[in-house]
């Protein structure tokens, strides 16, 4: 899946994946955060995750809260487009779309996106920090495509291949940096 960690050293020589804070011993515990401490370094992680994805007309770049706001914005900025945040149930203050669902721990939760925040048939990269069930994404990909926006793909530092995000892979361009075996 994505990068080796060879090539995830981005356009700079810079090897970002080895700040990821790996101190709990699962993955999912791992923080990213002294990525974007370095300049080079998060340079570096938003051209790799936007690798697969130049060329393919993103109009939007959705970013899943929290840290995929922090992502999500970055690579908007890069491909000159706007930025559009999926936020957790009950934030957004306007009209907006909801969805409910049961994440990996079967806790009751809701994602809300702005109504009508963009043109019918806009083309939208979806990003997150992390995707191991594929659980937010799946909603947050029902929220885009209610909005009318074309999931051109889906981009996240760590996107597991799996039988629960199978179908996301199938469905969707996938691609996650932080390799399997990391």
């Amino acid at each position: 899946m994505g990068l080796t960690p060879a090539a995830a050293r981005g356009g700079c020589g810079v090897d970002y994946l080895r700040l990821i804070d790996r101190s709990k011993l699962h993955y999912k515990r791992s923080d990213v955060t002294p990525i974007f401490a370095e300049p080079a370094a998060f340079a570096a992680l938003v051209d790799d995750l936007l690798v697969p994805f130049r060329g393919s007309g993103v109009q939007r770049v959705v970013g899943t809260d929290a840290l995929g706001f922090i992502v999500g914005t970055a690579l908007a900025l890069r491909l000159g487009v706007g930025f559009v945040p999926i936020r957790k149930g009950g934030k957004l203050p306007v009209r907006h779309e909801r969805a409910e669902f049961r994440d990996y721990s079967g806790t009751e939760k809701a994602l809300e996106l702005r109504a009508e925040p963009w043109p019918a048939g806009t083309r939208v990269l979806l990003v997150d920090e992390w995707i191991e069930t594929g659980t937010q994404a799946r909603v947050a990909v029902e929220l885009i495509e209610r909005a009318a926006g074309v999931v051109v793909g889906i981009t996240a530092i760590a996107f597991r291949k799996n039988e629960k995000t199978a179908p996301l892979w199938a469905k969707y361009h996938c691609h996650g940096v932080w390799p399997e075996q990391a």
